[in-house]
């Protein structure tokens, strides 16, 4: 199977390109944003017939939720123009898309965990975007994934983890919100899922279809800072403090907990729980 994965150089990228090595059944080709924009329609379905792809794995995404509010066009050209630009080349020369979409889609209202059918609402510019993205992939390609996911970490790029452990070594107290409820993604999971159901999902799957995904568990940004503070043993003192003491431009979701029993039960999956998959990730540090 030959697989192209844009975005390549994001965190997440860069999660695939680790573990494609492990695959030899699997042929990797990876984009950066300067090697395929997927922005400008014209060459992707030129790079898809002339490397003969059977599968894009989209990892270009526009993440800077705060600057989006201002930033909106080019937020909504790489999150949904994009998106709608890579459906319509992947149906054009029947390849399949694996697209990744986020908890921001949602207003963060509910008390139960989040399900593929709940109503979307989001709040933000950047949920927006990726939210008319979804869409964009539902109207114009008829068989795709769309795998919903949040607070994604991992040893690349800038993160929340990565933050915490700097800013830990340099400050005698970090404050971090207690009121934002959800479960964070190891982008080491993530990718490795992916890349385990997708000869399932390229040979059975005949529509496109909504997924959830992220470590098992629910808890906090305190909680999970307080866990890599003690695994790290970190220097610092860990605040809890509410989210209103730290106004941002983009309003977080108070409540953003995925349900993933669908793709457990499609795939026959188990995902790692939030602190065991942290610990992995803190050892690579």
């Amino acid at each position: 199977m030959n697989i192209l994965v844009t975005g390549s150089n994001g965190q997440l990228g860069t999660q695939f390109r680790e573990l494609a090595v492990l695959h030899n059944n699997m042929e990797f080709t990876f984009t950066t944003r300067e090697e395929l924009d997927i922005t400008k329609s014209e060459v992707i379905e030129d790079v898809l017939k002339s490397r003969q792809i059977d599968c894009i794995i989209n990892c270009a995404s526009y993440t800077a939720v705060d600057k989006a509010e201002t930033n909106i066009e080019e937020a909504m050209a790489i999150n949904a123009q994009g998106a709608k630009n890579l459906a319509l080349a992947c149906a054009k020369t029947n390849v399949f898309l694996i697209h990744f979409s986020t908890d921001y889609v949602f207003d963060g209202e509910n008390n139960n965990p989040y399900s593929e059918k709940d109503k979307t609402n989001p709040r933000t510019i950047y949920g927006k975007s990726k939210l008319e993205g979804e869409k964009e992939i539902i109207t114009n390609i008829e068989r795709a994934l769309i795998i919903r996911t949040a607070w994604l970490y991992s040893s690349y790029g800038k993160n929340f983890v990565k933050t915490i452990l700097e800013k830990g070594k340099e400050h005698s107290e970090l404050r971090v919100v207690y009121d934002q409820i959800g479960a964070p993604t190891y982008t080491y999971d993530l990718a490795n899922m992916v890349i385990e159901i997708l000869p399932k999902a390229f040979k059975n799957i005949d529509k496109t279809e909504i997924y959830n995904y992220s470590n098992e568990g629910v808890t906090s940004w305190y909680d999970i800072a307080l866990a890599i503070s003690d695994n790290c043993i970190l220097p610092c003192e860990i605040t809890p403090v509410l989210s209103e003491e730290f106004p941002t431009k983009a309003q977080r979701p108070k409540f953003s907990l995925l349900n993933k029993n669908k793709i457990k039960n499609d795939f026959n999956l188990k995902i790692p729980h939030w602190r065991h998959s942290l610990e992995a990730c803190l050892k690579k540090f």
